[in-house]
């Protein structure tokens, strides 16, 4: 009997992504056209770094891996969120099959995980810099930091994972309406015809962990980059550290604060958050980071501007070459 019922339960072979509730279809095409905006300049900015680590081997330095894994972790993200999320808008098109979407759930949480390890390792490596400026040539070498990068990569798998086998248990028999803009866990446990109770709380201190482990490493890193530079005798070498770490440090609280009031409203009773409202921030801090980050990094960083203007001069002197001689 039980196999019986096992087997009539699971009827749901594919999930509608409902995308941004209460948006009135005459909108659709606008937030397509948007979306895919910022699709394309994801994947233009971030690709722009990938081959500037690529053909100019000055880049080729522990902090320009972590820009490389982190410019490729944005990449793999937005791909993987955003295509299907046009073709919503565009073509009402929602509609994604069961495992697809699965599918989905995972690599939209494993590329979360990998990005909150990236930044723990951002902030591992200016702590080391700026506490430890002697030492950090020895600390922190090429290969240390392939080393880092590579098991952020692979232990970002973990978390996912356990998740993922939870939800896999569920059986599905009715809603398949995901309201939100991707599958993910949260809103995909809440479609199962069963209790989610255990599931919720087991989901909710993965992810928990996932940020409070790399959030609470960041915090110490900077706390201990701050008194640091307070130490500093030079003021235009307190600014210099100061200006290295601006630019991390906002980032990582776009990305960090906005997930904390998400995950915190689905925990906290009585504190439940409007559904547009926080589709928007997840929204938010999911798609401003790697918008931000080639144009923040290659504004910023010296090697990077110092590369465009050689790059700009090669450019410019070899077209007054081809200029025609007068005769």
């Amino acid at each position: 009997m039980s196999q019986a019922n096992e087997t009539t339960v699971s009827v749901v072979t594919e999930f509608f992504i409902v995308g941004f509730p209460g948006l009135q279809p005459k909108f659709y095409s606008l937030v397509g056209v948007l979306l895919f905006i910022i699709y394309i300049a994801v994947i233009t900015g971030n690709s722009l770094i990938v081959v500037l680590f690529v053909i100019e081997r000055s880049l080729h330095k522990p902090m320009y891996i972590i820009m490389l894994s982190l410019s490729l972790s944005d990449i793999g993200f937005c791909t993987v969120a955003l295509p299907k999320l046009i073709s919503r808008y565009w073509f009402n098109d929602g509609y994604i099959g069961f495992y697809i979407c699965l599918f989905q759930r995972q690599l939209i949480h494993y590329f979360g995980t990998l990005n909150s390890l990236i930044m723990m390792t951002m902030a591992l490596d200016r702590y080391l810099a700026i506490c430890y400026p002697l030492r950090y040539p020895v600390l922190m070498t090429n290969r240390t930091m392939r080393l880092l990068i590579g098991f952020s990569w692979v232990t970002a798998l973990i978390a996912p994972t356990i998740s993922l086998m939870q939800t896999v248990k569920l059986p599905f028999c009715g809603p398949n309406m995901i309201a939100h803009c991707f599958c993910d866990g949260s809103s995909i446990n809440q479609l199962a015809c069963a209790d989610i109770t255990l599931t919720s709380l087991n989901a909710y201190a993965v992810a928990m962990f996932v940020l409070l482990a790399p959030f609470s490493f960041i915090i110490f890193s900077y706390l201990s980059i701050l008194v640091s530079v307070l130490h500093i005798a030079n003021a235009q070498g307190r600014m210099k550290a100061f200006s290295t770490c601006a630019t991390q440090l906002t980032i990582i609280t776009i990305y960090y604060v906005p997930r904390f009031v998400v995950y915190s409203s689905t925990s906290i009773p009585n504190a439940q958050m409007n559904s547009s409202i926080r589709i928007a921030l997840v929204m938010f801090y999911s798609l401003l980071p790697p918008v931000m980050n080639p144009f923040i990094y290659c504004i910023r960083i010296k090697e990077i501007r110092q590369f465009f203007i050689k790059w700009s001069v090669i450019n410019s002197s070899l077209k007054v070459k081809k200029l025609p001689t007068a005769k």
